[in-house]
């Protein structure tokens, strides 16, 4: 494994696989790595000959400053976990990880915007959020000029951004969108679960459970019935099973859309593929999930 801090660093490191027109992949990352960004890393690997892992906490896409600064940073963790990963995959694999000054030498100008699939779930809530999003990848994109690039599918709304970027920018990139790795309870896994209480992260696996009855529904309830259940039975969780110091769930959306538009939908003959998309805060931080309806269809 290489590790390249500067821009210049990661150029040379990638140097070679451009003069042997190797293939390369990159797996965007804000760092506070756990399997679920270790799968993403495993099939670039499977995939490319080289593959570059940014770790960069990226700060024009944090609209609140205290998540920010909460943000989980394990570095060293980090990199000895790639390293784990590309020992012995004959890949050459580069750990790139920039200051905020490397990555933004000059004030960021540019904004994106990404029209009705910006304005649905996160948008509205995170104002400027996707924007900041498509920045970093885009600043990703050049330096790195991968064939591939690899994204989580539980920030679903996320790779239909991404989706939207290379679309705009014309960028000769194959997006992966990988399947979410959960914990044996279910929890989605995340970065952000580090930062739970050991109370929280007990309750914390209610919600993927809620989202599971919530498809079993789906076959004989109607969409907005479902709907209503999803986000009632979690905000009122604490009622039915008290928990230690006064710990509850607070749904901040719940949503049940077409799986490529994202735009809500009012019946399950609405779209041919639907997903539905939840943020929930718990124990001051905020939770997301993502499960698909009729999956067998």
């Amino acid at each position: 494994m290489i590790t390249a801090t500067t821009t210049k660093a990661l150029a040379d490191a990638l140097a070679p696989a451009r003069d042997g027109k190797q293939s390369i992949g990159l797996v965007p990352t804000m760092g506070a790595l756990h399997d679920g960004h270790l799968s993403l890393i495993s099939r670039a690997v499977k995939e490319n000959d080289t593959v570059v892992v940014s770790i960069f906490v990226n700060p024009i896409q944090f609209n609140n400053q205290e998540d920010l600064q909460k943000y989980p940073r394990t570095l060293d963790d980090d990199l000895n976990k790639i390293e784990q990963l590309a020992d012995g995959s004959g890949r050459k694999v580069i750990a790139f990880a920039p200051s905020v000054e490397e990555m933004y030498p000059e004030p960021v100008t540019t904004t994106y915007h990404f029209g009705p699939i910006e304005e649905v779930m996160e948008g509205p809530r995170r104002p400027g959020h996707f924007s900041g999003v498509a920045v970093v990848v885009k600043r990703l994109f050049d330096l790195v000029q991968p064939q591939r690039a690899y994204f989580g599918e539980k920030d679903f709304q996320q790779i239909a951004i991404i989706r939207e970027l290379l679309r705009q920018t014309q960028l000769p990139i194959t997006l992966v969108p990988c399947p979410i790795v959960r914990a044996d309870d279910g929890l989605a896994l995340s970065s952000r679960n580090m930062r739970l209480s050991p109370a929280a992260r007990n309750m914390a696996p209610a919600i993927y459970a809620t989202l599971c009855q919530a498809v079993e529904m789906s076959y004989c309830e109607e969409l907005p019935d479902v709907k209503d259940w999803v986000a009632d039975t979690l905000d009122t969780f604490h009622e039915v099973n008290p928990q230690p110091d006064g710990l509850q769930f607070e749904v901040e959306y719940f949503e049940i859309v077409n799986d490529t538009t994202l735009q809500p939908i009012d019946t399950w003959d609405d779209a041919p593929g639907i997903v539905g998309c939840i943020a929930v805060w718990l124990d001051g931080v905020r939770l997301i999930d993502v499960i698909r309806f009729r999956p067998e269809a």
